[in-house]
This record gives structure tokens, C-alpha cells and sequence, in this order.
């Protein structure tokens, strides 16, 4: 069944919807999980994942007991324009919550989700990374609420766990509100922004299933394909450049490093000069990785999981 989270009209006679998509049977009682996407326009990698999760549900609702509410664009003029916030208002949608329902655009919207969320058992928010970065599939857990979601967070078929205040989980987040406000909720963030990746995109579908079984929703398959580390266990190391240019990586993501192993270069093209050698700075496993290769000092590198 589907449905109007809000709808309200703009200019020159367009109009903007939130929809929400709602799976259970006739008379379905029991738990109540929500899966957003679509929070940053850029973002794609969510909406594979909503329209595997929804067919799997669909085709086998047999074995669904519960409700499943999907919600595959939340910012849609981001989506339509290839923006990563609500075009005309320069706003970073994941920054406004819980918003104001008397608010502009972005804060109506805001409330008007956390309001049609509220109650739900779970929430899972489904991020990709922006285009400046590959991730590899991780679920991020804000520190202060990670003991209510690290079990759901375990089944998930993430290759890493990482526990922090990062972006996807800060105060103003869709995570921290609804965390704040007694619903459960995590962030999964996988592969580069602009795109998709449908390895991970099964691999998550499968992870949601088996949450599902953790929560009585679902007596059906579901596959257990990976065995998540931890940060709260290891060290988490930032690499940045020290120079401007283009890098070459000569490793790749999830890839057990050793201290001093080369991790990658930044070149000059115009001078045809190796600028910098980047070294790794413990033994570890990469996480994420730079895949635009234009580069300035100060730029993200890598994220390395220390071992």
C-alpha cells in the first residue's frame, strides 16, 4: 500500500511528495520496522535496496508478520536534480532534524517523516557515500544509543561496525532524533555516491531480513554472509593528504594492511613529479577509500581500521 508521508505544491504548479510504501498482511498486528533512503539526492545506492527488500516482501508475504513501511526518496528534488541537499534552499536535509511543521520546505518535511516514523520498532537509514569516497558496507552507531541497536546492527551483513559520532549519525541526524525520541535507529552507509552497487545491495537486503527474524517479523530465508569487526574494539586511523594532485591508490578497500605497506601516490602531471607516497601508519583493514582522484592537502584518504 502505498502513501503521502506530506505533499505540498510549489511554484509554476509542481508539487512535492514523500511517499511511503507499507508491506503486511490483511490484519497483520506484531512489529513495525521503517527503512528510509533517499535522505541525500546523490545518494543511490538505498534504492536498490527498497526495491529488493519490496519484491522479496511482495513475492513471499507468506512469511511476513509485522509491517514493513519503505521510504525510497525522501528528498526527492535532490534525487531528480542530482543534489545532495533540497535544491533552492542549500540545506543539508540530514542536518534539520527533528524540523518545525510550521518551518520552511526542509523543517516541514522533517517533522512530517519523524512524525510517520514515530512508534516504529526500528529504523534503519541507508546511506552510500558521497563521490568523493568508497565505502565499504558498515552500519554506524552513535555511542550514546549503540547497546539498543548493536544486536540488530550484527545481522546486518556489514563487513564493519563502526561506533562514533560520525556525519551520519551527529545530533541533527533522522539517527539521532529518533533515537532521542525511544525509536531504535542506525545508519548503513555503503559504496560511492551517484551510484550503484548490487553486490552490496543483496548483501543488505539479506542483512534486513535477518534483522527481521531477530524481531519475530519474518519466518523466511535469509542468508548470513558476513561476520562484522567492530570499532569499539580497534583504533580507527584517518589517512590525509599533504599535497595537492591526483592519487593513485595501489591498494584497495578491505584489504589487510601492515605499517609502512604503500597505500597509495599523489602525482603531478604538469611537472611529471611523484608528490607524495602515502604509507600506511599501523596494520589494519581499510574501510574507506578515496575514488576521486583529484586531490588538495587536507584530503580524505583513507579510513583504517587498526588490528
Amino acid at each position: 500500500m502505498q502513501g503521502n508521508v506530506i505533499s505540498m505544491r510549489l511554484p509554476v504548479g509542481e508539487a512535492f511528495h514523500i511517499r511511503r510504501t507499507r508491506i503486511a498482511k490483511d490484519g497483520s498486528a506484531g512489529k513495525r520496522l521503517c527503512i528510509v533512503t533517499g535522505i541525500h539526492g546523490d545518494e543511490f545506492e538505498g534504492q536498490y535496496i527498497a526495491y529488493a527488500l519490496n519484491r522479496r516482501l511482495q513475492e513471499q508475504k507468506e512469511h511476513l508478520h509485522g509491517t514493513v513501511d519503505i521510504y525510497p526518496a525522501v528528498n526527492p528534488l535532490g534525487m531528480e536534480s542530482n543534489n545532495r541537499g533540497f535544491p533552492g534552499y542549500d540545506l543539508d536535509m540530514n542536518r534539520s532534524f527533528p524540523g518545525n511543521p510550521e518551518g520552511d520546505l526542509v523543517e516541514r518535511a522533517a517533522a512530517a517523516l519523524i512524525q510517520d516514523i514515530m512508534g516504529a520498532d526500528l529504523c534503519i537509514d541507508l546511506h552510500a557515500s558521497n563521490i568523493f569516497i568508497r565505502e565499504i558496507p558498515q552500519a554506524r552507531l552513535s555511542s550514546n544509543y549503540a547497546d539498543s541497536v548493536m544486536e540488530y546492527a550484527k545481522s546486518a551483513n556489514v563487513d564493519f561496525i563502526w561506533v562514533s559520532e560520525s556525519k551520519t549519525v551527529l545530533e541533527a541526524t533522522l539517527v539521532h532524533t529518533l533515537n532521542s525520541l525511544s525509536v531504535p535507529s542506525f545508519a548503513i552507509e555503503m559504496g560511492v555516491g551517484m551510484r550503484i552497487t548490487k553486490e552490496y545491495g543483496d548483501r543488505i537486503t539479506e542483512g534486513i531480513l535477518r534483522i527481521m527474524k531477530k524481531l519475530g517479523m519474518w519466518d523466511g530465508p535469509a542468508l548470513e554472509l558476513t561476520v562484522p569487526l567492530v570499532s569499539s574494539e580497534h583504533a580507527v586511523y584517518m589517512i590525509h593528504s599533504q599535497s595537492s594532485g591526483i592519487f593513485l591508490p595501489v591498494t584497495e578497500n578491505f584489504k589487510e594492511l601492515y605499517e609502512g605497506d604503500l597505500v597509495g601516490e599523489i602525482i603531478d602531471p604538469f611537472e611529471g613529479k611523484k608528490k607524495q607516497e602515502i604509507f600506511a601508519p599501523c596494520d589494519g583493514m581499510i574501510f574507506s577509500m578515496r575514488e576521486y582522484p583529484v586531490v588538495y592537502e587536507g584530503s580524505l584518504i583513507a579510513r583504517i581500521l587498526a588490528m
